[in-house]
């Protein structure tokens, strides 16, 4: 029995790892990279592309939590940068860091022939009995089960940033090798998006000395949110009765923060809560409340979800503090290409059109998962075959509760399962490593029951 997985980033690494460890099926992980577990995120080697949560919450196994803390103390790991300490005493690590610690997970079971790597990528596949995939080497795996790991596609280039396709003062990849080595110190920059990218493209330019005028903008000029104090935890619950409606939610949540606030905590503990109680919260919504939640609270829940660290937030602060970063709320009406760029700008509050003109242009809107289909060949012959769709909400592929794919008709066979972010419509919460884990771990303990109730049949006949 063989197992192919496409795509050796985390979400393909943990499922390798956990696989071996359950089966002795033959495990095949495609994967264009040296090593396995670095993929988009985790490939990266500037040192201010960090963690943003502290290193005993991040682990490749949910029953050894701070794996990757221990690890970090071991002969083997690599030295961090002097500034990876906070006040604290927590680490937050370089990502090329925690990278390292997942590919030294899976050298053993690579050198012990439990897991076998081929650096190469999926570019064709057909299904006249067994998976046949064809790779960009020109080689061909052969597979039983196929788990879809593939990695985060680009972010989508914003209609209205068309006149800039192919401009050299357009960056749409921020996290690519000496992508931001080009910008000069007193250029000054759009960065399209708010988020976690967006923080981290202004820390690698602080430490660069940029001097120039940093302008973040979004639809609603909201920066991520830096991590709170230890605290106890809140006392609120929403999986017991889960809210029904994407204003059920808002309600509760305010609710829930405002009663912790008067006790004295933050509104973390309450988002920490809804982060844990994700699945059974998102479970309970309807399909038309979950679009409502992702049209009308998806901003404000990404800016307390997910955090930067202290680090990273400082930089921030000091290039706000210096008057060289401003965010703005508001939309791009137009883009003219030249020296400088002129781009047409509409508030968000009061509608007011405005121009700024810029040096260059950095996308951080992250990844365009609505078209990951499109952009994956793999993913685009599966579909072709019927094998798998897109999700409504557009966040990935149509997944059934158990990660396996549903094809366009019929059940699924139990032949195709989803692991990573692509799954997140069946599961809601599905970007952070804890979640990415827990989720992989689940996915290797059904493809494992898909191996044994095949070997069983064939057992039986």
């Amino acid at each position: 029995m063989t197992v192919a997985i496409i795509g050796g980033g985390l979400s393909g690494a943990a499922v390798a790892y956990h696989l071996a460890n359950l089966t002795d099926a033959d495990i095949t992980v495609i994967e264009p990279r040296a090593d396995l577990g670095r993929g988009m995120a985790y490939a990266t080697q500037d040192p201010d592309h960090r963690l943003n949560v502290p290193d005993h919450k991040m682990t490749l196994r949910s029953d050894r939590p701070e794996d990757f803390r221990a690890w970090l103390h071991s002969a083997t790991a690599p030295s961090l940068p002097a500034n990876s300490a906070w006040l604290s005493g927590e680490i937050y690590a370089p990502r090329a860091v925690f990278g390292a610690y997942v590919a030294a997970q899976l050298y053993p079971l690579q050198q012990q022939g439990r897991l076998r790597h081929v650096q190469a990528r999926v570019i064709s596949v057909s299904r006249p009995d067994r998976y046949r995939l064809g790779l960009s080497d020109g080689g061909q795996v052969t597979a039983d089960i196929v788990v879809l790991a593939a990695t985060h596609p680009n972010a989508g280039l914003p209609r209205e940033l068309g006149n800039l396709a192919g401009d050299p003062a357009l960056i749409t990849d921020p996290f690519a090798t000496g992508a931001l080595a080009g910008v000069a110190e007193d250029a000054r920059v759009l960065i399209v998006g708010n988020g976690l990218t967006s923080a981290d493209i202004v820390a690698s330019l602080h430490r660069r000395g940029h001097r120039g005028q940093i302008t973040a903008l979004s639809r609603h000029g909201l920066r991520s949110q830096p991590h709170g104090p230890p605290q106890p935890e809140t006392k609120a619950d929403f999986a017991k009765t889960p809210p029904r409606t994407a204003l059920a939610l808002l309600r509760r949540t305010r609710a829930a923060v405002a009663q912790d606030q008067a006790v004295g905590l933050t509104w973390h503990a309450v988002f920490d809560r809804l982060r844990a109680q994700g699945p059974a919260i998102w479970a309970a919504l309807p399909e038309p409340e979950r679009r409502r939640f992702l049209r009308h609270l998806r901003a404000l829940w990404d800016v307390h979800r997910f955090r930067i660290a202290p680090q990273t937030y400082e930089a921030n602060q000091q290039m706000q503090r210096l008057g060289r970063l401003v965010s703005l709320a508001a939309r791009i009406v137009t883009a003219t290409p030249g020296s400088p760029i002129k781009l047409g700008l509409q508030a968000r509050h009061n509608g007011t059109r405005f121009t700024i003109a810029v040096d260059q242009v950095i996308l951080a809107t992250g990844p365009a998962h609505g078209s990951v289909i499109k952009s994956t060949p793999a993913l685009a012959d599966l579909a072709t075959l019927g094998l798998l769709q897109p999700d409504p909400l557009g966040l990935g592929l149509l997944t059934a509760a158990n990660g396996q794919a549903v094809p366009l008709s019929g059940p699924p066979d139990g032949s195709l399962l989803v692991a990573g972010p692509l799954a997140r419509a069946a599961v809601g919460e599905l970007m952070g490593v804890p979640e990415v884990i827990t989720w992989a771990e689940h996915i290797a303990r059904e493809v494992t029951g898909q191996i044994n109730a095949r070997r069983g049949l064939v057992a039986a006949q």
